[in-house]
């Protein structure tokens, strides 16, 4: 009897699990079904993603959090799964990394033409003036929209209304695929929810700021900064920093001064700083005077904390600062992030789970200081806690960065499509260091090399020397027969007894034929002799095959050098690889009374520019001329037939921010009787080109400088280089 009791209770016991497992989900609510259905994907999905990508770089701040957070039902976001390879056409760019924008009309709503906010037009126009940019949609890789997007917040005057409908009349919308939408703001008060853009995005590359792990999606979307509307379209504002910026320590060690929020999202940290401020090492100052309805919610520390903030200027205060706090707004990113970085103060960010600017390249640890939010108390300590050399090192990184992918709208849009191309199949990539040292990726293209020691930037990180031999290349516009009397013809028998010459190389500019080689001097064997018939002035700084050694002499066709005075100027480049390093100098100055760039040939003890008609320079930088350059800089040397020599003064010194070199001379580097210099028509034209140029770069990149290198002084004693150099000396004097 009591074994049947026992095999009854099994049964019932086995029924009721029976029943549990496959029925009972019904006694819950439908709620939360559907609530269990949208969420424990999206949980499981996130989970898989990390898993599954990792070859995908993820940022101190997002290894932190990633696997704490998953996206909620209601996110805009509509494909959490895309990725490039299933949600990008690679086909489109097989060809070349090109860039569509959309036409303003094709952004219009019934008869009326919205106009973009003028952050937007910017971003427009420098796509458009580039050398990414298409104007046929059928080559193009990229799409860009006309309709402004930057700022969704519905109670910002620049929201734009009814973008799902205009969206949906794009013929090559497709559901966003291949198109690159970038917003600074979304979501609006009193949530400001990130990820309400207020419009499905589909599969379209989001270049977003203020994006948090949660909304991320890694290998597909770019965090950008958020840039303020007086960002300049060019150029940009340079650092406050220096690279020899003593002290060290100044005279606050960290800083702040901002909104306090008394409620609401990213009141909890900001309401808190006032526990470390001690007016001496640390100041934290705040107030509540902001918004319309400020004095409705102040409360008892509002009167104190403003006066407190009326005590500091702000910006003496970033100046003054070794570190500067950087806590999230209502948003998680903030305006003060790049304002921090271009003051040369030590951005310590408290913003648990925002993903930094373009960390998919940037290794934010070489120049930020990550703190937690929840751990506010602690930040002091852990600034204390940081060697001098560290905070030398992360003062000179925030420098870099800003200057290379932060101090103008171009530079940020150019690093998203540069960080959108290296995903692409087929598409070089570089390495970290390129991305993450001077003078950054953006002028460092892998499609001339994918070697380090092909550049002259690196040497000292791969302690690689570079190969002691030049390429002579005299650009030539000789009208008179070519006699052993004429300038070029001495020019060439001089370079081609220099010990360092590899190939003598003659840019032939006439629409005459160049002389046969009979008529051209005798060189010595092992310099082969080659002439080029080319017609464009622009020519002499093209990607030449025949140029295979790293450095090029350039020439005119009427300069006078001796043997010697090319050795001594190549022996000065191979100490200054990166910079144009020649003979004739001239220099630009600012005219207050005509309010523009002034280019004058005065010898002068400044200078920063070296002619070309007699300049050592990195045969890279012929690449940039040719590929890199805008087409209307390009354009402007081509309608001028002039001003190509100032032209890549300028994008060397844009590259290195250094000026050129020179080295001394005889009194006269060309025959006078054919130079130009005196024609007053030719420096009006120059000045002209000058201020084009620096109107194109969007701020003047030449730099000045009164060094000058003399082979008595150059390295060696004086008594070996005055026998070492005697023709130098002699005929100088």
């Amino acid at each position: 009897m009591q074994a049947k009791k026992r095999y009854l209770l099994v049964l019932l016991s086995i029924a009721f699990l029976a029943y549990w497992s496959f029925g009972g989900y019904r006694l819950k609510s439908d709620n939360s079904s559907a609530e269990m259905i949208k969420e424990l994907p999206s949980y499981l999905d996130s989970w898989a993603d990390q898993i599954f990508d990792k070859d995908l770089k993820l940022s101190p701040l997002t290894k932190k959090t990633s696997g704490m957070s998953f996206v909620g039902p209601h996110s805009n976001i509509v494909n959490q799964k895309c990725r490039m390879e299933t949600c990008f056409d690679y086909t489109k760019c097989q060809t070349d990394f090109k860039v569509y924008v959309y036409p303003t009309a094709e952004s219009s709503f019934g008869e009326m033409v919205l106009s973009p906010s003028p952050s937007y037009q910017k971003l427009i126009d420098v796509i458009v003036e580039s050398r990414y940019f298409t104007a046929n949609p059928g080559e193009a890789c990229l799409f860009i929209l006309a309709i402004d997007t930057l700022d969704r917040d519905p109670l910002s005057p620049d929201y734009v209304r009814n973008v799902p409908s205009r969206l949906q009349r794009l013929k090559l919308w497709n559901g966003g695929r291949n198109h690159v939408i970038f917003n600074l703001y979304s979501g609006s008060w009193p949530n400001y929810n990130e990820e309400d853009l207020g419009f499905d995005s589909g599969e379209a590359i989001l270049a977003k700021a203020s994006m948090s792990v949660s909304s991320f999606r890694l290998g597909f979307d770019v965090s950008i900064p958020l840039f303020p509307k007086k960002h300049p379209e060019r150029g940009g504002e340079p650092g406050f920093g220096s690279a020899t910026n003593f002290p060290v320590v100044k005279k606050y060690l960290l800083a702040f001064k901002g909104k306090r929020y008394v409620y609401g999202i990213g009141s909890e940290a900001r309401n808190s700083l006032y526990h470390l401020h001690n007016e001496r090492d640390v100041v934290m100052v705040t107030t509540c005077r902001h918004g319309q309805s400020w004095k409705e919610y102040k409360d008892e520390r509002c009167d104190a904390d403003n006066s407190d903030y009326d005590r500091y200027d702000y910006e003496v205060l970033l100046l003054n600062s070794t570190f500067c706090l950087v806590p999230r707004g209502r948003r998680l990113g903030s305006f003060r992030f790049l304002e921090v970085l271009q003051a040369g103060c030590i951005p310590v960010l408290l913003s648990n789970g925002w993903v930094l600017p373009f960390d998919e390249v940037i290794d934010w640890n070489k120049a930020v200081v990550l703190a937690d939010e929840r751990l506010l108390l602690q930040v002091p300590e852990l600034v204390h806690s940081i060697p001098p050399t560290k905070i030398f090192a992360l003062r000179q990184q925030t420098q870099i960065l800003w200057e290379r992918y932060f101090s103008s709208i171009e530079k940020i849009v150019f690093t998203t499509l540069e960080i959108i191309r290296e995903r692409i199949p087929g598409q070089r990539a570089r390495e970290g260091l390129i991305w993450n040292t001077a003078p950054g990726a953006l002028v460092i293209q892998p499609t001339f090399s994918d070697a380090l020691s092909s550049f002259p930037f690196y040497l000292h990180y791969i302690n690689i020397g570079f190969e002691k031999r030049f390429t002579a290349v005299i650009y030539s516009q000789l009208s008179s027969l070519l006699t052993p009397t004429t300038p070029l013809y001495r020019l060439i028998k001089n370079v081609a007894h220099s010990k360092y010459v590899a190939r003598v190389v003659i840019v032939w500019c006439s629409e005459k034929p160049p002389p046969t080689y009979t008529r051209w001097p005798t060189l010595p064997s092992h310099v082969p002799l080659s002439i080029v018939h080319e017609v464009s002035i622009s020519h002499r700084f093209r990607p030449l095959e025949l140029v295979t050694t790293p450095a090029v002499l350039s020439l005119d066709d009427d300069a006078i050098l001796l043997t010697e005075e090319v050795d001594f100027a190549f022996n000065v480049w191979l100490s200054f690889p990166d910079r144009i390093v020649g003979y004739p100098a001239r220099s630009h100055y600012w005219d207050d009374t005509k309010a523009s760039w002034g280019y004058t040939s005065k010898w002068t003890n400044d200078y920063s520019i070296i002619l070309t008609g007699a300049a050592f320079y990195h045969r890279y930088y012929h690449f940039l001329y040719s590929e890199w350059l805008s087409p209307l800089l390009l354009k402007t040397v081509e309608q001028s037939a002039n001003c190509e020599d100032i032209l890549i003064n300028f994008l060397v010194s844009h590259v290195t921010r250094r000026p050129p070199i020179k080295v001394t001379q005889r009194k006269h580097y060309k025959d006078q009787p054919r130079s130009p210099w005196n024609d007053p028509d030719h420096f009006l034209q120059r000045q002209t080109c000058l201020n084009t140029f620096a109107a194109v770069f969007g701020y003047m990149p030449l730099v000045r400088s009164n060094m000058r290198f003399d082979p008595v002084l150059f390295k060696d004693p004086v008594s070996n280089l005055r026998k070492k150099y005697r023709q130098i000396e002699r005929v100088g004097s």
